[in-house]
């Protein structure tokens, strides 16, 4: 589901390496922190829902993050960009800005997203607290998944997934910076490009830094996100539909949990998928976990019983 390689992600997507790097030497997972209906809905239907920023609380970081990258491409420090990336192809730096204009409407309004955050050993039997504060709710679940199918390359879905910047001004142009070294840098491999490939890769670093720069207050939540912009690839295999939530009607795109050998997408069948579930605050966590172990038991998940575990993390009153 990444799209990557491993010259082009250190030359052009350098925190992406560096966060893949991470995330392999913790154990190669992700928690997906969530209520128990929705954690629910996940194993019944084998489907994980991405919605459109608009909608979601951090409609905001879109602002943000695009606010941090125009200031940064119209200072030298875009200037400088601009001139390493001409000096390859003729004016291909005006042909970047036009296709990023078209498609910023749609990048803007039209993305999907859903978020995990990085898990490691230390928090198999709790779950982390801040996480269940900001997502658990009165009744929250963590599905702890095996995320191997995230870091690898595949153009299956149209869909892509990548670490989340924690950034504010300075940081974005660092960031720019730190990519305009390397593109002056790594000479015989941006030569091996053709011009519409370095068009795409520049087209999709301003692209992320839109919708995956968060405030750096955010740090310790150590998200990453899947993000499809409707249109931009092929999405066939993501199915549009319309649904409410809290109360809102809204257009989601609805993965679906199943393999695509084929294309390189493997690991994404929820029997390999799923590595855990942690039961977190909340009243009733036996009748859950006798729930989810049905649920896991169903969908032919090995050892279910030993799958689903009760963390004991009391449900404060603020959470009721």
């Amino acid at each position: 589901m990444a799209n990557n390689n491993d010259q082009r992600s250190a030359t052009f997507f350098p925190n992406f390496s560096t966060a893949k790097n991470r995330v392999e030497k913790n154990g190669g997972r992700f928690a997906y922190y969530t209520s128990a209906s929705t954690a629910c809905s996940i194993l019944k239907n084998k489907e994980i829902w991405m919605r459109s920023t608009s909608v979601m609380n951090d409609f905001t970081e879109i602002n943000h993050g695009l606010d941090c990258l125009m200031e940064a491409y119209g200072s030298e420090v875009g200037t400088a960009l601009k001139s390493a990336l001409n000096n390859y192809f003729d004016n291909i730096s005006s042909e970047i800005e036009a296709n990023f204009d078209s498609w910023r409407p749609s990048i803007e309004s039209d993305t999907f997203i859903t978020s995990v955050s990085e898990h490691v050993a230390s928090e198999d039997f709790y779950g982390r607290l801040s996480m269940w504060r900001a997502y658990g709710g009165d009744f929250g679940v963590a599905l702890i998944i095996n995320g191997g199918v995230m870091l690898r390359p595949s153009n299956a879905l149209g869909a892509y997934s990548t670490p989340v910047d924690y950034l504010d001004r300075n940081g974005i142009f660092q960031a720019l910076k730190t990519i305009t070294k390397n593109i002056e840098s790594n000479v015989d491999y941006v030569k091996s490009l053709s011009r519409n490939e370095l068009k795409t890769i520049i087209f999709e670093v301003l692209r992320f830094a839109v919708v995956c720069t968060k405030h750096p207050a955010f740090l310790e939540e150590r998200e990453w996100r899947i993000i499809a912009t409707r249109g931009l690839y092929d999405q066939s295999r993501l199915v549009h539909s319309i649904e409410t939530i809290g109360g809102i009607p809204q257009s989601i795109l609805k993965i679906k949990l199943e393999d695509h050998p084929e294309e390189g997408l493997n690991g994404f069948a929820l029997p390999t998928f799923l590595d855990r579930i942690l039961i977190g605050p909340c009243e009733y966590p036996q009748v859950i976990k006798r729930t989810f172990v049905s649920l896991l038991t169903d969908a032919k998940v090995e050892n279910p019983e030993g799958k689903v575990h009760i963390t004991g993390v009391p449900l404060r009153a603020n959470q009721r």
